[in-house]
């Protein structure tokens, strides 16, 4: 017998995954937590039904949520993590040598604990020295830490349910007051093919509070439409004008330094949403 995993993340659509191996299974205090070994993207972390990452693609938004600030940065030290228990983020962020220290917060310790047993491709690098895995709320420990971090990454599940607090006019500004005189905040932003109206409501939120707000794309197969956006918002620092060196330290499957310029050159339709 055939097993499918049935995503219905979106009302109007959904993507089917066949399933080779169940590997577990649990409801966690906060939400239920699954991860599946599937044909087409291997190892799968799913969280209340909706699929997070993917061994096959998770380097796609690992790389872009982290290198698009850090490399914006002119010399970024102290970076938060907001969410993102599977560790990838945390992984991409230890490979700038001028990292001093990362916070992982996350609220679900079972999340953390189950992808360093399943997912150890992803979550290898939590155990770094320079990592520093808090478990508790995100919104209350960006409160309490003012003017601390150069970089503050919201690396959270869909605006729904437990995360919807993660997404907003008054948690960008207590982010706002986290960051560094010359700090950058970056988040996940949802598709603007199903999503509009939360790219729109995201975007208009952020340029709300910090000078200098993006928008770019980047190409998840994982997401629905596979297209998905993500919000920089910058004190001093425009994320096209990074200087980027040209040949990295580190290696990369997706990142590269012509690739960050070009992610901010939007299709008109997403331009004229952002209007």
């Amino acid at each position: 017998m055939d097993l499918w995993l049935k995503e219905g993340q979106i009302s109007d659509a959904v993507m089917t995954y066949k399933i080779k191996e169940t590997l577990v299974t649990k409801q966690t205090e906060y939400q239920n937590l699954a991860i599946v070994d599937t044909y087409a993207l291997g190892r799968m972390l799913v969280l209340d039904g909706i699929v997070q990452t993917t061994i096959n693609d998770e380097y796609v938004y690992h790389e872009m949520i982290a290198h698009i600030p850090l490399f914006t940065h002119p010399n970024p030290k102290k970076v938060l993590v907001v969410g993102g228990g599977d560790g990838g983020a945390i992984r991409e962020i230890l490979k700038h040598p001028s990292i001093e220290k990362a916070v992982l917060c996350e609220i679900d310790e079972d999340v953390v604990n189950e992808c360093k047993k399943y997912l150890p491709e992803i979550s290898c690098a939590l155990d770094d020295a320079r990592c520093e895995v808090f478990i508790g709320d995100g919104i209350k420990y960006v409160h309490e830490h003012k003017n601390e971090f150069d970089v503050i990454i919201v690396d959270s599940t869909d605006p729904f349910g437990a995360a919807e607090g993660l997404f907003g006019g008054s948690f960008y500004k207590e982010i706002y007051e986290c960051l560094t005189e010359d700090g950058i905040f970056i988040a996940q932003t949802e598709t603007p093919f199903y999503l509009p109206d939360v790219v729109k409501r995201v975007y208009d939120d952020a340029k709300a509070t910090f000078p200098i707000t993006k928008l770019f794309m980047a190409a998840i197969p994982t997401y629905p439409s596979g297209y998905w956006s993500f919000t920089v918002g910058s004190k001093k620092h425009d994320p096209e004008n990074a200087n980027v060196p040209e040949n990295l330290s580190f290696e990369t499957k997706y990142y590269t330094p012509r690739l960050h310029k070009a992610s901010f050159v939007l299709p008109k339709f997403v331009e004229e949403l952002l209007k």
